[in-house]
């Protein structure tokens, strides 16, 4: 098993290509690139969101088991997102809305756990180990 974990700070979005590149070189051995391209993105959308949406930052974690990848994404503040609408379209013009909505639409799995202090927003995907 392979795995990663980062504290990134509040507000701190200098961070997200930093996580975005250790989550890269850790996925170098996927032969699916897609997958590991995949994972960029949606983990950089939960760190993001994490970032802008708390003042306390966020513990980044990533785990390989086998073919299977699971990024999860801890922030310290006890609200919840609302989950995003499968029919309710976001604005073009819009600059918030999407991150959850592409975590949805492109992960093989995901979920929000609450905690006693925070939550867990997570996601897994399907690759191909070398």
């Amino acid at each position: 098993m392979r795995g990663l974990r980062r504290r990134v700070g509040g507000a701190d979005l200098a961070a997200v290509p930093e996580v975005r590149h250790a989550l890269r070189e850790m996925l170098g051995h996927w032969r699916e690139r897609d997958s590991a391209e995949v994972a960029e993105l949606l983990m950089s959308e939960l760190v993001t969101n994490a970032l802008v949406h708390t003042e306390t930052g966020a513990v980044v974690t990533a785990t390989v088991a086998d073919t299977r990848l699971r990024v999860e994404v801890r922030d310290f503040v006890g609200a919840l997102p609302a989950p995003p609408e499968p029919h309710r379209p976001v604005p073009d013009d819009s600059t918030h809305g999407r991150g959850l909505a592409l975590v949805r639409s492109l992960a093989d799995d995901w979920g929000i756990r609450a905690r006693p202090l925070g939550k867990v927003v997570w996601f897994e995907l399907d690759g191909e180990a070398a």
